[in-house]
């Protein structure tokens, strides 16, 4: 199942980009292929969910030969850390699909990108070898750069889609090292994931593992992204198409958070615990110093870019807190663990939904530029209405997923990290100032657009632009109001990782 759920994606792109060039495809049929083969994806994974058990460890699994020589195999499986971000993978290209329902630029090139970064994104959430993971890792950098550099904003998006590639593969390089370093320790060889946590061969390495956890963290510090090494993420955002930034920032970004808590936590659990006062700081800085950064920008979408640092900071927080708690507090460790895994979720689906809307704000006035725009919500209601749930739902206000992770990240860090947590709070009251300040620059006021054009027919959100934004939104105040269902898949899974960096 898990097979063709990632590769189902890039069969249809390959029948796509495969057809005759005499082969005429009219856009609205690629457009169509693809949100077709998005949907049965995301009925895939529903149904992988409900047959889902919680408390069954790894489901699902499938292992076949691959280079064995080298201890590398084509293994993958699902458990409660993967699963949900699985699912929001699936309905993040789903709405990015929708979104670009009407888009007239080499459609069927594009179709084709989005459903082969789809097969990235499941497969790497779902690879249980080192190999097959730094591989979907690699070819999500090839992806994004296509998609920033072919369809960005004018001339800069090359220069910001060759400034994301280099600083990411550099970051790619470095866990490749660290999985090297992990494959030499183990005896015998190998690159399985399952059978790395169960021998756990850095165990009591001292120096060799705190090198192997620099390489790693370092390669994936650059993914998610951390301060400092996050300059590469506002120019990438900037210059991306909008379906491109949500993608960007509710896929890939998750591929370096995803990645300690699936690989550095319990595959480096001595070296995790020694250095764990470490990463909480970087998860701090990086919270306040996204927020305040994201508070000084006039430009949307770089606004945007610089929250996802904020919120990525806080998952680094928690992580870095449930290694401090390591032999002390279970219950807080794995809440802080379960608050980070639901903050990606809550990330993913908040702010691809921001950026699906900055979207249509440029698609009216051209610019992303604060200053350009007043008064919209007289003339955009649903606009107006949709940015304003999505701006407060992303700050943390209760009844929405942000809320549900943000009080587990701080419930679970206070217990070891009182100091860090209290200084990370700030980042909501930054996070609300800057929200508000964006709001009320783009929706009060005397009604203004960019030089040039007339408020006169200016049009509210369009049906595919709400079928894209209003599911985002809609999942975000079940998970916030019901998340029962959602917690239930991911503290068992928490609670296991929390149980391996403590041993």
């Amino acid at each position: 199942m898990l097979t063709v759920v990632t590769f189902l994606p890039l069969l249809a792109c390959a029948v796509l980009a495969l057809l005759p060039r005499a082969v005429r495809v009219p856009d609205r049929v690629c457009s169509w292929v693809w949100i077709a083969t998005a949907a049965a994806d995301l009925a895939l994974v529903v149904a992988v969910w409900v047959r889902f058990d919680p408390h069954g460890g790894l489901q699902y699994e499938q292992r076949a030969r691959w280079m064995p020589g080298a201890g590398v195999s084509y293994h993958v499986g699902v458990d409660g850390l993967s699963l949900p971000l699985i699912a929001m993978v699936c309905v993040l290209f789903l709405a990015a699909a929708v979104h670009m329902l009407r888009e007239t630029r080499r459609v069927r090139a594009l179709a084709c990108l989005f459903l082969f970064l789809q097969t990235v994104g499941v497969g790497l959430f779902v690879a249980l070898d080192l190999i097959l993971f730094f591989v979907f890792f690699d070819l999500s950098i090839v992806g994004m750069y296509v998609v920033i550099a072919g369809w960005g904003h004018g001339e800069r998006a090359r220069a910001a889609a060759l400034k994301f590639f280099l600083y990411t593969f550099v970051g790619s390089l470095a866990l490749l090292l660290g999985f090297i370093g992990l494959y030499l320790a183990a005896d015998p060889h190998t690159f399985d994931l399952v059978e790395l946590t169960r021998s756990n061969p850095l165990a009591g390495q001292g120096l060799y593992a705190g090198l192997v956890l620099l390489a790693v963290g370092a390669g994936l510090a650059v993914k998610t992204p951390t301060v400092p090494l996050h300059t590469w993420l506002p120019p990438a955002h900037t210059e991306a198409p909008a379906a491109g930034s949500a993608i960007l920032a509710g896929v890939l970004l998750k591929m370096g958070t995803y990645g300690f808590v699936r690989i550095a936590m319990p595959l480096l659990a001595g070296s995790w615990r020694q250095y764990a006062p470490v990463f909480v700081v970087v998860g701090v800085v990086s919270v306040v110093y996204g927020a305040l950064v994201a508070l000084a920008q006039t430009d949307l979408k770089r606004m945007i870019a610089y929250t996802s640092v904020n919120h990525m900071g806080y998952v680094v927080l928690a992580i870095g807190a449930a290694g401090s708690l390591a032999g002390s507090d279970a219950q807080a460790r794995s809440l802080a663990v379960t608050g980070a895994v639901v903050q990606m979720v809550s990330h993913g689906l908040l702010t691809g939904a921001l950026f699906l809307l900055t979207g249509v704000l440029y698609d009216r006035g051209g610019t992303y530029a604060l200053d350009a725009y007043s008064g919209l919500a007289a003339h955009t209601p649903r606009f107006a209405a949709a940015t304003g749930v999505a701006a407060f739902a992303s700050l943390g206000i209760p009844g929405f997923s942000g809320f549900v992770a943000e009080f587990q990240i701080f419930t679970g860090s206070l217990a070891s990290q009182a100091a860090a947590t209290g200084i990370a709070l700030l980042g909501i009251l930054l996070s609300a100032a800057l929200f508000l300040r964006a709001l009320r620059s783009l929706f009060l006021g005397p009604p203004r657009l960019p030089a040039g054009i007339p408020l006169t027919g200016l049009a509210d959100l369009r049906t595919r632009e709400a079928a894209a934004t209003y599911p985002l939104l809609a999942l975000a105040l079940v998970i916030g109001v019901l998340p029962r269902f959602l917690l239930d898949v991911v503290e068992p899974a928490g609670r296991s990782v929390t149980e391996l960096v403590a041993r």
